[in-house]
């Protein structure tokens, strides 16, 4: 059975997938989505599809269904925003209902309005199952569907986690979710609300992770890490399955069981997700990850000067009254290059009243670049500001650094190149890939890390000191070697 259920009105002129952030979902990842749910299945089940693009996933969700049940019925809410897509919606739902003990119902419109409304009037159906590629797109906070969201205590900034948290409160007691959405929701301040409203309503069963980068949607250029994450409506939390496949193909699936205080850490107010893989009690027991940046000492914030904001004080070379303004372009490796000759961005920044409030006094600091590309083997970059290879006085980060500093102070010179050493091992990349899964790295992710205590990211500073050369090897093991 078949039927469609106008919601609203829409354009005449097609929009692109990157306006609308659709990245439909490619057929064996479809499937693999529709596998995940346990049965038994209940003898009328009730599936929610939100952003359901050209219907793959309910299409795989029906033939899952129709494996595993001889009897019962299975009615199906589809709902897509773009009514160009929505005609090959249609007909491949149409296609799929063939046989009986299916009805399938296609909503145009607004998803995010409509289920807000129920959620908030406590109207409309309920559903056992929901399975969901949604939207990915960035919500202002000016915009209606922010103002909708925050009504139902649901305070988030991109469309994915609306849905996913709109498909939450629309399921039953026991009903479970299955969606493919960014990794960008594990960490960070601004996911930070949509992460307590989650695990307040539903309990993590599986998160599987693709090990290569934008291998999901490979087609789409997607720059974002993908996982799909399986939740259960008001469920208690128990050990969670983390599953770990190359690419797309799952022809290398592997699964391990964790305990949901290594996804979770208990102390963790941010709520952080961790994704740990096979190495992760290695990871742990090597870094002796056992303070926190407050209780050695060290603060870390994001470079203060925004350059297009400071056009008329900056300078392409040094001269008289100007500063060293330091780039990620500036450091190669652990070190610091400056000036540098042909630079497409500035050297140098002007000291006067304006500016002094963005500068830090001249000395030794630890840098790590915001952003990584994806090419790049370690995820955290860091390096060494050393002040001798700088004239005396102030110096300008530019606000793609994070800045390891003490109370904008300098650092003493041990403890800056312990802490960029550390900062630089094999461990703690992995370790903070457990719960970053794209390329920028922020000062709130590196400020909920754990670190050496002081005296030992000293020591390591002042063994660094003193050697020639370092290979990845060598700070690996002094580093693990840390009491």
């Amino acid at each position: 059975m078949f039927s469609t259920a106008p919601m609203g009105t829409s354009t005449s002129i097609a929009p692109s997938k990157t306006q609308l952030g659709q990245f439909f979902t490619p057929k064996n990842i479809a499937h693999f989505m529709a596998n995940q749910f346990e049965g038994p299945f209940p003898e009328i089940v009730r599936l929610l599809d939100a952003g359901a693009g050209d219907g793959s996933l309910t299409v795989a969700f029906i033939e899952r269904w129709r494996e595993a049940e001889r009897n019962g019925r299975l009615v199906a809410h589809a709902y897509e925003f773009d009514d160009h897509i929505a005609s090959d919606l249609r007909t491949n739902l149409a296609i799929a209902a063939q046989g009986g003990a299916v009805e399938v119902s296609v909503f145009d419109g607004d998803f995010i309005q409509r289920a807000a409304t129920m959620v908030r009037l406590q109207r409309g159906p309920r559903y056992t199952h929901a399975i969901l590629n949604p939207p990915y797109k960035k919500i202002s906070s000016a915009s209606a569907h922010r103002s909708l969201l925050s009504a139902i205590g649901l305070e988030t900034v991109n469309l994915y986690s609306g849905f996913v948290g709109l498909a939450v409160e629309l399921l039953e007691p026991g009903g479970e979710i299955v969606a493919i959405i960014p990794r960008s929701f594990c960490n960070g301040p601004y996911y930070r609300p949509f992460r307590h409203y989650i695990l307040k309503r539903a309990a993590i069963r599986q998160i599987h992770l693709f090990e290569a980068r934008n291998k999901a949607f490979k087609d789409d250029s997607v720059l974002q890490e993908n996982v799909i994450i399986r939740l259960e409506r008001g469920a208690a939390q128990g050990d969670v399955v983390v599953s770990t496949s190359h690419d797309n193909q799952f022809t290398d699936y592997e699964t391990l069981i964790h305990p949901f205080s290594r996804i979770v850490f208990p102390d963790d107010a941010g709520a952080f997700i961790h994704v740990p893989t096979g190495d992760d009690a290695e990871v742990l027991r090597a870094t002796n990850f056992r303070h926190t940046l407050s209780e050695i000492g060290v603060n870390v914030s994001t470079g203060p000067v925004v350059d297009f904001r400071m056009r008329d004080d900056l300078r392409a070379d040094p001269e008289p009254g100007a500063v060293p303004l330091l780039y990620p372009g500036h450091f190669s490796g652990d070190s610091l290059f400056w000036p540098r000759e042909g630079f497409k961005k500035p050297n140098a920044i002007r000291h006067n009243r304006q500016t002094e409030k963005w500068l830090y006094p001249g000395g030794f600091y630890a840098v790590v670049r915001r952003f990584s590309s994806k090419e790049e083997r370690r995820r955290i970059v860091a390096s060494v500001v050393d002040p001798t290879r700088l004239p005396p006085g102030m110096i300008g980060f530019e606000n793609h650094l994070n800045v390891f500093h003490g109370g904008r102070r300098p650092l003493p010179e041990d403890l800056a190149r312990g802490l960029t050493l550390y900062l630089n091992t094999t461990p703690v990349d992995r370790y903070f890939r457990r719960f970053n899964g794209h390329t920028q790295v922020n000062a709130t992710d590196l400020r909920t890390m754990r670190y050496p205590s002081r005296d030992a990211l000293s020591a390591l500073g002042g063994w660094a000191k003193r050697q020639l050369s370092l290979s990845q090897s060598d700070i690996d093991a002094r580093v693990a070697a840390i009491a």
